[in-house]
């Protein structure tokens, strides 16, 4: 087995003991030392030296909440993307469906993801108004937020929904018209599933050569270990197979939705368990603040924006926003905390939040977990307060935050959807740090680019995308925003004994960077600083090698 000194400007291990080295000593896939060069030569002189050219070597990012799997397959060929950062305006949208349509066998649907009624400045989508772009063509249009799909009458008629109207699913819903009949709007993931699972099978195309574009797109932004937070056994081979493939660049840890059958089953993996594993079980107690289906305390406003978005305040948001009743919540926690599964409950609103908590006590305790490390954790908490991060650090759950809901829409939250008070706030990172509860950042691909260095770069500036600040004091110091995209990101996936740091005894995943994080200006991090490429078990990451045993070209561009 080969023995290696990798060599940088600068190691940042993550590792508080000592956070800053020269070189790491690599065997076969393992971390043997960290140190000075002359220490590791002094340690390993039979070692090979392998100056990496970075200016930094620091531990592999990681993103705690992704959907790497079906992000590919929704953002990458034959889909095709309409995401903001790809197409930013209502115009460049539009030019899309008509380019689309052009190119594509009129036969089959047309699958188009990532609408945003507020980014693009356009009203939520309407089946009519789909209907008069497209005519008699099935077409599927995927909200960014992944929380509503919009469709066409022609796609009703071809699932016979005009004549046979479909039931709301658990933890889902149609929009309806007041007969009943289908207004051509899917609301959370598994009305959504409904829509879309027949679109894309019916539309074809290699979905391992999909997800592989993403998982390179993902790497390309240094990170190295993720998650997928709304993994279904139907997912598992199609995971087997990218691990097996050479080069494969991510460890992914799986949440299993609580809507698939045997949500609380094991599944097995080809793939070693540092490549692939089962880690728990995820629902949505409430929705997206960009669609109005987030259950908060607070009124949305009656503004331009919200109207143009189709968010009513009337209705929007409250308790009505909820996808599940504390029964329903309760059956599941108990079926899961038994079985050891690590609970994962998404949650944008203060109320949502509340309902997560106070749930999570009450099983914590019924299952005599209260003081244990459980890890149980909650996903986005955007409107999230201090009291609440208190409580959620005294229970031991984990917060998985999201400061690109603030980079991409902060300008919108502040004064246009909500309040300033509130808005300002919103991804209360300074707050969450504070309440001593392990936080960790993610990118929640694909509602964002996977880009775990601009999220740095927004927790502790607080810049929007415009260059604007809204609630200076949810600044968070450098230190923490690394540590919540490494280390403190692998102990919210259960998976710290292994990555997150560089020290002996863990894997060798690294990223390499073309600047000192700590030496450039906070605003400008995610220009100043490149990520060069990653490493997997001591192994540097060939990403054309990956694609091409994929049958994959380059993925498209994220910005």
């Amino acid at each position: 087995m080969t023995t290696t000194i990798l060599t940088a400007g600068a190691v940042l291990t993550m590792d508080p003991a000592r956070p800053r080295a020269e070189a790491l000593v690599v065997e076969g896939d393992t971390i043997l030392a960290v140190g000075s060069l002359a220490e590791c030569r002094t340690a390993f002189p039979a070692a090979t030296l392998v100056p990496t050219g970075a200016a930094v070597l620091m531990p592999g990012f990681i993103d705690p909440h992704s959907h790497p799997f079906l992000s590919g397959v929704a953002t990458q060929a034959p889909a095709i993307a309409i995401a903001p950062w790809l197409a930013p305006t209502w115009a460049d949208v539009l030019q899309t469906f008509t380019d689309g349509a052009a190119a594509r066998d009129p036969a089959r649907p047309l699958v188009f993801t990532g609408f945003d009624a507020l980014l693009h400045a356009h009203p939520a989508l309407t089946a009519p108004e789909l209907d008069a772009i497209f005519g008699d063509r099935a077409v599927v249009v995927c909200d960014n937020s992944g929380h509503a799909v919009y469709f066409t009458s022609a796609l009703m008629k071809r699932n016979h929904w005009d004549t046979a109207v479909p039931s709301d699913p658990v933890g889902g819903h149609f929009g309806r018209t007041p007969t009943g009949a289908l207004t051509g709007v899917a609301y959370e993931v598994p009305a959504g599933a409904l829509v879309l699972g027949p679109a894309l099978e019916e539309l074809g195309g290699n979905a391992l050569a999909s997800a592989a574009m993403y998982l390179a797109l993902m790497a390309e932004g240094g990170i190295t270990s993720t998650s997928d937070m709304a993994f279904a056994g139907g997912l598992a081979a199609g995971y087997d197979a990218l691990a097996a493939l050479p080069s494969a660049p991510l460890r992914v840890s799986m949440w299993q939705v609580s809507t698939a059958p045997g949500y609380a089953d094991a599944v097995s993996f080809e793939a070693d368990e540092t490549m692939l594993v089962k880690q728990g079980v995820k629902l949505w107690t409430d929705g997206s603040p960009w669609i109005g289906n987030v259950a908060l305390s607070f009124p949305y406003l009656d503004t331009e924006v919200t109207r143009r978005a189709g968010i009513d305040p009337a209705t929007a948001g409250g308790i009505g926003s909820m996808n599940y009743d504390r029964a329903e919540v309760d059956t599941i926690l108990d079926t899961c905390a038994p079985r050891g599964w690590q609970m994962a409950f998404h949650a944008n609103g203060d109320l949502a939040i509340d309902f997560a908590l106070d749930a999570y006590e009450a099983a914590l305790t019924r299952h005599g977990l209260l003081g244990t490390d459980h890890r149980w954790r909650l996903e986005h908490v955007g409107a999230g307060t201090k009291v609440q991060f208190e409580r959620a650090a005294a229970l031991g759950v984990h917060l998985s935050m999201a400061p690109f809901q603030y980079y991409f829409w902060g300008d919108l939250l502040a004064g246009e959807m909500f309040d300033d008070e509130h808005g300002s706030r919103w991804q209360a990172l300074g707050d969450a740090v504070a309440s001593g509860a392990c936080v960790s950042l993610h990118n929640d691909g694909s509602v964002s680019p996977p880009t775990p260095l601009l999220n740095v770069q927004t927790a502790v500036t607080r810049r929007t995308r415009s260059g604007r600040v809204h609630g200076p004091a949810q600044r968070i110091g450098l230190d923490d925003a690394l540590r919540a995209h490494t280390i403190d990101a692998a102990r919210t996936l259960k998976r710290d004994h292994l990555v997150g740091s560089l020290q002996p005894g863990k894997l060798a995943d690294l990223v390499e960077l073309s600047a000192d994080p700590y030496t450039v200006e906070p605003s400008t991090l995610a220009k100043s600083v490149k990520v060069l490429g990653t490493w997997l078990g001591g192994h540097r990451i060939d990403l054309p090698q990956f694609l091409a045993a994929a049958g994959a070209h380059a993925p498209l561009p994220t910005a």
